[in-house]
């Protein structure tokens, strides 16, 4: 099995794991702040993860000269959670959904300034389609909502998210050595994310309020903390070393194939024959991005 199909295989295993994110977070919505609950999940994916670093000699050695480099990486990354939960105080769900299948595109269009890649006028229709794709699982094949879709002040701040996301991707790959060890740059991508999320709670003077989650919500929380951030962080920034940003990102298109998937299999949701005919269009459009 080469190093590429590996990578493949990682990054559709953690678009899974994501998804199950996005069903478990939408359970533990309006508990706790979302800023105070990321920083209490980040806070956990790096204490579960610190040990396998802080107890190998030769990865501790390792963590002055990531941990600058991974304070770069996180705050895209955690810049990314901040505008969508300011977006979501103005818009909702759905229409940050359908701003978020702009990820590849937005993705290939920075690659040309940093990477110099170009985008073929029959990938930009690749693209396309793929946004056409999502959109239709988004909306459940419902043109009334979509037409009823409109940019507003959550949809602009949103945007922002957007680009965060794509340069979160794309530097991960600038800044990446030969010599890094991934569990090290995790690690310290989660730890600096902490730090991130500690200065906009103290900023924002959030509440962490965290007494009131009960044991069902910390049993998310843990899935979360460590499949949904801790694992699949390894899994993305593996993927983007070895296959680049680009790609990785194209999977994003099957997000919203994966999450009604999930729902389907796991809590007997129905699949409508246009929400079908999204997620095929979607799986088609991501596998000739990848091709």
């Amino acid at each position: 099995m080469s190093n590429e199909f590996k990578a493949h295989v990682m990054v559709l295993l953690a678009t899974f794991l994501v998804a199950g994110s996005f069903i478990l977070s939408k359970k533990l919505a309006g508990i706790v702040h979302p800023i105070s609950l990321t920083l209490l999940r980040f806070t956990i994916a790096t204490f579960v993860l610190a040990p396998f670093v802080l107890f190998h000699a030769k990865k501790r050695a390792l963590i002055f000269s990531t941990f600058p480099r991974a304070m770069l990486i996180s705050f895209f990354y955690v810049l990314y959670f901040l505008l969508f939960f300011k977006a979501l105080e103005y818009t909702d769900a759905l229409s940050t959904g359908t701003l978020y299948t702009l990820v590849p595109l937005v993705t290939a269009i920075l690659c040309i300034f940093f990477f110099r890649d170009r985008i073929p006028l029959k990938q930009l229709f690749i693209y396309i389609c793929g946004i056409i794709g999502t959109l239709i699982v988004v909306f459940k094949g419902d043109i009334q909502l979509l037409l009823r879709f409109s940019l507003g002040q959550g949809e602009f701040i949103f945007l922002g998210a957007v680009v965060s996301m794509a340069l979160y991707s794309i530097f991960m790959k600038i800044v990446h050595k030969k010599e890094d060890d991934m569990s090290v740059l995790v690690l310290m991508t989660l730890l600096s994310g902490t730090l991130w999320l500690l200065g906009a709670k103290m900023l924002w003077n959030i509440p962490l309020e965290w007494q009131n989650l009960s044991i069902k919500d910390l049993s998310y929380l843990l899935y979360l903390s460590i499949i949904a951030t801790f694992i699949t962080a390894y899994l993305y920034q593996r993927g983007t070393v070895l296959i680049g940003p680009k790609k990785v990102m194209a999977y994003i298109y099957l997000s919203p194939a994966s999450i009604a998937l999930l729902l389907y299999f796991f809590e007997g949701a129905t699949l409508s024959t246009e929400v079908c005919v999204g997620i095929v269009i979607s799986t088609i459009a991501t596998f000739l991005l990848l091709k």
